[in-house]
């Protein structure tokens, strides 16, 4: 008998547990679902790739910058981005800048691309 009431007591653990445990875990991968990822190319005024370039990201509520280096092909990515912030995205390469570009909240794309083109000299 009380093998039997030790066992129930395990199995009412065990689903107390996975009905705690599945919500929190669903919350968890909704919330990544909705992330944000940002890709695209730098290209110069020939609309060619520029490898090695600098390309910055602000996030309009903190302030805060992130910056990634375009590959050999001028791509760059940034991803895990906040849907509910705005952010502004210019890339640099030697002398020469492209203009900002704005990513709105308002838009509901979870994977945007942004081609960012090289043109006037930095200031």
């Amino acid at each position: 008998m009380k093998r039997h009431f030790s066992l129930f007591l395990f199995a009412l653990t065990l689903i107390f547990v996975a009905v705690t445990i599945s919500p929190v875990k669903a919350q968890q991968d909704k919330r990544e679902a909705q992330l944000r990822t940002v890709h695209g190319s730098v290209l110069d005024s020939d609309q060619a790739p520029v490898a090695n370039s600098v390309v910055y990201l602000k996030n309009m509520k903190t302030q805060a910058i992130k910056t990634h280096i375009a590959d050999d092909s001028g791509i760059y990515r940034f991803t895990g981005l906040d849907p509910n912030v705005d952010y502004q995205i210019h890339a640099e390469h030697g002398d020469m800048v492209s203009p900002d570009r704005a990513i709105s909240s308002f838009d509901s794309r979870k994977d945007m691309e942004v081609i960012l083109k090289l043109g006037k000299k930095k200031k």
